[in-house]
């Protein structure tokens, strides 16, 4: 059985991987204890979030905002570091936020 941060990871890198050929699969047990455990946390808030109802009036925008901002206030959390507005952040990264909570959201619902 897969963590679901895992589940994000796969989705992230399988997004970015559209818009950026220097994207590499990374080992989950390779990855640094703070970015698996904000992978986790980042999947359980999407998932509760969709569990809660609601989300298929959500625009693809929010989608990706929540997630992005859910990743943000982790990578504060563990590491202090400053993270990037959404408006900051490229366009293919923007999509990669909203395609992660796009897959959990199918994932939870049932139509993945």
């Amino acid at each position: 059985m897969i963590e679901g941060g895992q589940v994000f990871l796969r989705a992230w890198v399988a997004s970015a991987r559209k818009n950026r050929a220097d994207v590499r699969e990374a080992e989950w047990s390779a990855l640094p204890a703070w970015e698996r455990a904000s992978a986790n946390a980042v999947y359980d808030l999407v998932r509760a979030f969709v569990e809660a109802g609601g989300t298929d009036g959500l625009s693809r925008v929010h989608k990706g905002r929540f997630a992005a901002l859910c990743w943000s206030a982790q990578a504060h959390r563990h590491n202090a570091a400053p993270v990037a507005d959404w408006e900051r952040l490229p366009a293919w990264q923007r999509d990669a936020y909203a395609e992660v909570f796009e897959h959990i959201e199918q994932l939870i619902l049932g139509t993945r």
